[in-house]
């Protein structure tokens, strides 16, 4: 999963212990107290790159839960992925990153077992990381309209507008992706190509593209399901929708990020992750369970 730390042990069952000893990684009452959730968040991904191990500090060791369901539940789990990663090949490199109340989502290119996009999403208790939640996607080239999974606006703006553009995506998810009412989609997306700009792999920018990528899916038998939205996060204009569903006959789950602007969607970058069936799940905590 997207926990790597690549210098941080050397053996799983010397990561609790490593993490539980509070003289190991200190980090100063001042600089801990002067950083957002969201900077420590950042620090803890970008180490799995640069070795750093102060921001290690930032998770709460007692109470650390996972839902990857690839990797072992607690430090234990993620000291034995670290392991796993051949020397000095993983890569952090976080594009966006935003705070809704505890949760904090990261959007990042990585290399970890290979070249990935992920979507990362911790809750804090106390300024400490307690659970966390990924999703990953094979990194892939531009897609028809020359647009990559991680590129485009990074800067979070209207924060007076959350609670209305987080409104905005439920709604579109409920009603345009869950219950498939096409004919509503305009109550969310302009019509003009430049309207709504496409960061999928397969899929170009404007409406017609969209719709005509879901057709042929459905043409093939395998259309794209949305069955249960789990959780909406979102600051500013930046939106996350984290949903479930099936995918060329797969069990998935959909990450949807959403750019809104005036009301209306304007951009959308996603990752499409299969979930393993339950006997091959390494941790019971579920892959949403938020």
């Amino acid at each position: 999963m997207n926990k790597k730390f690549t210098k941080l042990i050397t053996s799983a069952a010397m990561t609790t212990a490593i993490l539980a000893s509070t003289g190991c990684f200190a980090i100063t009452e001042d600089k801990e107290m002067s950083l957002s959730i969201t900077d420590k968040a950042v620090s803890l991904i970008r180490s799995i790159e640069t070795g750093d191990q102060a921001p290690v500090a930032y998770i709460n060791p007692e109470k650390y839960i996972q839902h990857n369901l690839a990797v072992g539940d607690g430090l234990a789990g993620f000291g034995a992925v670290l392991q796993a990663l051949p020397k000095g090949s993983a890569k952090a490199d976080v594009k966006r990153a935003f705070q809704d109340g505890e949760y904090v989502v990261l959007h990042t290119n990585y290399n970890f077992f290979g070249p990935k996009v992920g979507f990362d999403i911790f809750r804090f208790e106390e300024g400490l990381i307690v659970e966390h939640w990924d999703n990953l996607a094979e990194k892939t080239e531009p897609n028809p309209s020359g647009r990559t999974q991680l590129d485009g606006p990074t800067e979070i703006r209207d924060l007076d507008k959350t609670l209305v553009n987080k409104q905005i995506i439920a709604g579109f998810v409920e009603t345009i992706l869950i219950k498939g009412e096409m004919d509503k989609i305009t109550d969310y997306i302009g019509t003009e190509e430049q309207n709504y700009l496409q960061h999928n792999a397969a899929i170009g920018d404007g409406l017609g593209a969209l719709g005509a990528a879901l057709g042929a899916l459905a043409e093939q038998g395998v259309p794209m399901v949305y069955t249960q939205n789990h959780k909406i996060l979102g600051q500013g204009n930046f939106v996350l929708s984290i949903s479930e569903g099936q995918f060329l006959n797969e069990h998935v789950a959909f990450y949807d990020l959403f750019r809104l602007e005036g009301g209306k969607i304007v951009e959308h970058w996603d990752t499409i992750e299969t979930i393993p069936a339950k006997a091959d799940w390494k941790n019971e905590n579920g892959k949403f369970n938020f």
